[in-house]
């Protein structure tokens, strides 16, 4: 039999009526009502089947024919007659199956496209829709886990339809014909016995196979645990560096690696056992049929042929019959992991737009809290009535303790998430009543952390906009103060970056992120710690490049450390979600309050610093 391949995360369950609702959902991938051409290629591909199927089941009779032929005893002219009778029916024997191998490759040409088409549609349906679930979401889930789901979903659905129409369909067409065929030829008694044994086959396969089930589950949940070590462990590459940990990090890979190979193990040791049953089941059948003839040939009731005929019919059966087990896990497996794409697309969407919601138009870009709650879980409120206003063109800086709600601020702008309650205004309009991408295409961020894909430098750089050429990118490199990298750079703007940009520093991420927001040239800037993560002199440059980026914006900047803001026309104090302060640096200091505090305590600990310096 073929290799046991089939495998899923989830435990699996028979193809019962869940099942058959995931199948009724793929039927328009498989027969698209926009696609005429794909729905002619089923039609023709089955016609094909039934064509192949017709030619092999046609096929003893000319074996029996030929052997009966050789048979032939008496004068010479008899035994030559006898001799090309029986060359022609082997030469149509073998013309046959030469046929039937012709039609099932041409089935599958003609099919190979329907199967791909369906396969990428659903992919790209999930991959739409994993673009559009939450953050919340994002940072739930394993990323490990979401691609084994769309790796196996869509692994499954090219091999689950191949059997569902080509080995299911055809092997029920055949039983139905070979039992008519014995019937004709041998009574009811061979048909009764073909079928109790291909009942019996299939009841025993089942059940075995749930029984494997378990096996599976357990391997496959090991396997998902090794994978997701290995990934969460290869993403924090630099920080298994920091702490030598390569050791400790391949001993537990190395474990959940050893666990899954015994899993695996057991899994397959049973379907040795399962192959073992199958085969004594398909045997006994042949030998009581072969059996039962040789019984009429010496009644004189069959001849010799009969006995080819019979073995030839039962071998036909028997080889689609031996994938059966194979089939139906494939099938059920097949089942599971699409089941497990439509739950992503069935997944509820957080932040939705509402039908009919109008574009964002930003004349003026004015930003207003307007007494916003926000908590990311139901007991756990992280803003708390926030109200505070950014006039059109100005700088509000946004600070407090770690833990305020400062970077919540920066979600709830994008909408990645909509507030408890309250409003946030852009230029006057709600934005949880206007499309999230016009919002999102209005507001420019310049992270903590940078991440850039593992592409080129211009690749990044023009990520800002979908239609920025190269004279727009490299302007912006220019002002991002980035060209004097570029240059030294052997490969310039084609230079790759590495992994989530690991191949800069963190300064040279940062002038990337400002470049990239420079080619997008929104009305509003969030500068969310933008330079918390720098050395001194490196931030003192990047500042210098975010003050002329904010120029004409209006800017929101999150920051940590309060010198970096101290010039902003207006400054916030958050403190457990609440505004504490609000003022220019000059009054917060004189009201004595948390802010002096917090600018009492850094200023403190930068002259620390500067006398360990010394």
């Amino acid at each position: 039999m073929p290799p046991d391949t089939a495998t899923s995360d989830r435990p699996t369950k028979p193809v019962d009526a869940e099942g058959w609702i995931t199948l009724k959902r793929f039927l328009p991938y498989l027969w698209p009502a926009d696609n005429p051409g794909l729905r002619m290629r089923i039609v023709v591909s089955m016609g094909l089947v039934l064509i192949a199927k017709a030619v092999i089941l046609s096929l003893p009779f000319a074996y029996k024919g030929a052997v009966n032929a050789m048979e032939a005893s008496g004068a010479a002219q008899e035994i030559s007659d006898a001799a090309q009778v029986a060359m022609a029916l082997v030469a149509a024997y073998v013309l046959g199956r030469f046929t039937s191998l012709l039609f099932d490759n041409l089935r599958n040409v003609v099919f190979e496209r329907v199967g791909q088409m369906a396969t990428l549609s659903l992919a790209e349906d999930v991959f739409h829709r994993l673009h559009r679930l939450s953050l919340r979401f994002h940072l739930s889930r394993r990323t490990g886990e979401v691609t084994k789901i769309i790796e196996r979903g869509t692994k499954s659905i090219d091999m689950m339809l191949y059997f569902l129409l080509f080995n299911i369909a055809p092997t029920a067409i055949e039983l139905i014909a070979v039992g008519v065929i014995f019937y004709l030829n041998f009574g009811w008694e061979l048909v009764a016995a073909t079928a109790l044994t291909v009942i019996a086959y299939i009841l025993t396969t089942r059940w075995i196979t749930e029984w494997r089930t378990k096996l599976r589950r357990e391997m496959n949940d090991l396997d998902g645990q090794a994978l997701h070590r290995a990934v969460d462990s290869l993403l924090n590459f630099e920080t298994v560096k920091y702490f030598g940990a390569e050791t400790r990090e391949e001993q537990r890979y190395s474990g959940a690696a050893r666990a899954y190979a015994k899993a695996a193990l057991k899994s397959e040791n049973s379907l040795a056992l399962l192959n073992v049953v199958q085969s004594g089941i398909t045997n006994a059948l042949m030998a009581g049929a072969m059996m039962y003839s040789v019984w009429g040939w010496s009644k004189g009731e069959l001849t010799v042929g009969d006995l080819v005929f019979v073995n030839t019919y039962l071998m036909q059966l028997f080889r689609p019959l031996d994938l059966l087990g194979w089939v139906y896990r494939t099938i059920r497996q097949g089942l599971v992991d699409m089941a497990q794409m439509f739950s992503l697309i069935d997944t509820e969407v957080e932040v939705e737009d509402k039908p009919g919601a109008p574009a964002l138009k930003v004349g003026e870009p004015s930003i207003i809290f307007d007494n916003v709650t926000f908590g990311y879980d139901d007991d756990r409120t992280i803003l708390n009535g926030l109200s505070f206003e950014v006039p059109a063109g100005s700088t509000l800086a946004v600070v407090g303790p770690s833990g305020a709600g400062k970077s919540t601020i920066a979600r709830l702008l994008f909408r990645f998430y909509d507030p408890g309650s309250g409003r946030i205004l852009i230029d006057g309009q709600d934005i949880a009543q206007c499309q999230q991408d016009s919002v999102r295409a209005s507001i420019g961020i310049v992270p903590q952390d940078s991440v850039l894909f593992n592409d080129t430098l211009a690749y990044n750089i023009a990520y800002g906009a979908e239609d920025a050429d190269e004279t727009t990118v490299e302007q912006a490199a220019r002002d991002a103060a980035l060209m004097p990298l570029i240059e030294r750079l052997g490969d310039g703007f084609e230079t790759m970056v590495g992994e989530r940009g690991l191949k800069l520093s963190g300064g040279e991420k940062q002038r990337v992120a400002i470049a990239r927001t420079l080619v997008k040239n929104p009305p509003i800037l969030l500068l969310d710690e933008a330079t918390s993560a720098l050395d001194t002199r490196t931030e003192q440059e990047i500042l210098g490049t975010l003050k002329r980026l904010a120029r004409g914006r209006t800017t929101i900047a999150i920051a940590h450390r309060l010198s970096t803001v101290a010039d902003a026309d207006r400054i916030i104090v958050l403190d457990h979600g609440t505004l504490r302060e609000s003022g220019t640096h000059s009054e917060l200091l004189s009201r004595g309050g948390l802010y002096a505090e917090m600018w009492a305590q850094q200023a403190q600990e930068n002259r620390e610093v500067e006398e360990i310096g010394e």
